[in-house]
């Protein structure tokens, strides 16, 4: 399939092939299509006239690169037919409207297995299609509060730190629904499969990232409250130091070897108190604190560089893409202008890339018209 105008090249990553259509929304829907698009799905995104809710120039909404765009919209009277034309030649669709708003618009699970079948049918939501607040408005940070997730971040005598909208969004909601599809659509794909519903609820996915913890609470091996477990900053050699520059050091040396080589470097050998006794923590927590604060950041980075003592520098978002590691690996890129992390994950035989940056609204009507066969999009330019 050839790919004309000026959206993303076709046939490159493990997904080359798969046409996935995406209704526009934000936050983890977006991040799922991208994830898709990365991996080498075409992903036409069927953006809304007049924009959508996200206050960021679409040139730099990175969430919309590897995609192309066309402008759709749904509440007019041919609306639904173009999307369903979509559809019918499509793989995959997502969308992250409120429960029971596709039905109405005409492009819900029913209109869309109609004419597709093998359709796999990707629904993105906070709180799931069903449930006491499924109709409910809400964002990550009441997703994640509910689940239990939120209340374990921070320090004991402080509010819950809020982890921006990493946990709920993006790990529990758009990698749930990736992982939701990609099953869906290998079961599609098999003798006798066909299309079906994927609810990629945040409150589900969030809760079962805590699944690891459920299980150390029932072993008595996790006390259910902030700062008092070996992950979540109640360990003084689990957690973060400030440094003499008002900057931190992020500790891991979990294990009695790391633990060793930690405290050898650190300059505390000999005077740190035994790791296993609890009972002075405390007194570990303000040694360690002590010997960070006597030097800056950039001193006990190289310190600790190329050590097993699992120590690192923490990072501002500006300055992740130069650390050394992430440099050889090119782990971000410099793409149209936008540094941004580059597709993960990686693969031997058929590599992700990235080959086109955020989809403008509506740029790409012509050539999804061509490529799918859908001259109805080039209608009024697509705004129909």
């Amino acid at each position: 399939m050839a790919v004309t105008g000026n959206g993303p090249r076709a046939g490159s990553g493990p997904l080359a092939g798969v046409r996935v259509v995406e209704l526009a929304g934000i936050g983890p829907g977006p991040f799922a299509a991208m994830l898709l698009a990365d991996l080498g799905a075409d992903v036409v995104r069927v953006d809304r006239p007049g924009g959508g809710g996200l206050a960021i120039d679409p040139a730099h909404d990175v969430t919309n690169r590897n995609k192309r765009s066309v402008l759709v919209d749904l509440k007019s009277a041919g609306g639904p037919a173009l999307v369903l034309d979509l559809v019918e030649r499509a793989d995959v669709l997502i969308e992250g409207f409120r429960p029971g708003v596709a039905e109405r618009l005409g492009v819900g699970p029913a209109d869309c297995h109609a004419r597709n079948p093998r359709l796999v049918y990707g629904r993105m939501t906070g709180w799931g299609q069903e449930g006491p607040l499924a109709h409910t408005a809400g964002h990550d940070i009441a997703y994640i509060a509910v689940t239990g997730a939120l209340g374990m971040i921070g320090a004991p005598d402080g509010p819950p730190a809020v982890p921006a909208n990493l946990v709920g969004d993006y790990a529990g909601g758009s990698l749930y629904l990736v992982i939701g599809v990609l099953a869906a659509l290998h079961h599609a794909r098999t003798p006798g499969g066909r299309g079906q519903v994927v609810d990629a609820a945040i409150v589900d996915g969030t809760a079962h990232l805590t699944a690891m913890i459920h299980g150390m609470v029932a072993a008595g091996g996790w006390q259910d409250r902030r700062g008092a477990n070996l992950l979540d900053g109640g360990c003084p050699f689990y957690g973060t130091y400030e440094t003499s520059d008002g900057l931190y050091m992020a500790v891991g040396a979990l294990e009695q070897q790391f633990y060793d080589t930690f405290v050898d470097l650190l300059g505390i050998g000999e005077q740190a108190p035994a790791r296993k006794d609890l009972a002075r923590w405390g007194e570990l927590r303000e040694s360690v604190a002590a010997r960070f604060k006597s030097r800056t950041r950039a001193e006990w980075t190289a310190v600790f560089e190329g050590t097993d003592a699992c120590v690192a520098p923490v990072l501002s978002l500006r300055e992740a893409p130069h650390h050394p590691h992430l440099a050889a690996r090119s782990t971000f890129t410099d793409f149209g202008g936008i540094t941004q992390p580059a597709p993960a994950p990686r693969f031997s035989a058929t590599p992700a890339a990235l080959t086109g940056g955020p989809a403008l609204p509506g740029a790409d009507t012509a050539s999804v018209a061509a490529d799918w066969d859908v001259p109805g999009l080039t209608a009024k330019g697509g705004d129909v």
